[in-house]
């Protein structure tokens, strides 16, 4: 999937040469906390609620020098932020988003702004990957690490005419010869497909209840 399938392209953008005010205004109004900094259409800095947070004095603070909410955008942003462009992948954007901390992906073509991604999209991207937005069961399976064997699996799902809504796929920590499968299926009531996945000799971690071991 890339980027610019779930980028918000309706971005709301701040100047450098904005206040601090205009910026507390900006958030609160459109219920936002990050904006990317754009000078002539180029990204030249990220604002987030963090740096607005350590723009302004505590309410503890005696006697403020200076008025912090006259201070300019250009004074509080993260100069020179991490870029993407619109057909990088999500999946590698999401480890950008897990290595360096942030919070914010400007998107950018030709050095223009073309969008703006944020971990909220990326959570619920991943919300509706794995269909748990939509009723159904979780159904996890310990199975080896070789091919054919998620065809021989959802042969099992055929003939109970169930749907599979996604399938996820995990390393097994205590066996590297394994994999656990992760399915969520589009019923409430699962028993009947356990009970058919055991028959056929399938490892189900979860649901795993004493009466299905009955």
């Amino acid at each position: 999937m890339l980027i610019e399938e779930i980028m918000k392209t309706d971005v709301y953008t701040l100047q450098p040469n904005q206040t601090v005010q205009d910026v507390v205004d900006l958030f609160e109004e459109k219920r936002i906390r990050h904006a990317p900094v754009v000078d002539n259409g180029k990204v030249v800095g990220v604002v987030t609620e963090r740096d607005l947070k350590d723009a302004l004095p505590s309410r503890f603070s005696v006697s403020p020098k200076i008025n912090a909410y006259e201070k300019l955008v250009s004074e509080i942003m993260a100069k020179n932020p991490i870029t993407a462009h619109p057909l990088d992948f999500v999946e590698e954007s999401a480890l950008i988003f897990y290595e360096q901390k942030i919070g914010c992906l400007p998107v950018v073509s030709h050095d223009k702004l073309v969008g703006f991604l944020t971990e909220t999209d990326l959570l619920y991207k991943y919300i509706e990957l794995t269909g748990a937005h939509q009723p159904g069961s979780h159904i996890e399976i310990r199975v080896p690490n070789r091919s054919g064997i998620l065809y021989e699996i959802s042969k099992v799902f055929y003939n109970q005419h169930v749907n599979v809504l996604s399938v996820l796929v995990y390393p097994d920590k205590k066996n590297s010869s394994n994999k656990i499968l992760v399915f969520r299926v589009q019923t409430m009531n699962p028993l009947a497909i356990i009970n058919d996945l055991k028959k056929e000799g399938f490892d189900v971690l979860w649901p795993n209840t004493p009466q299905m071991n009955e």
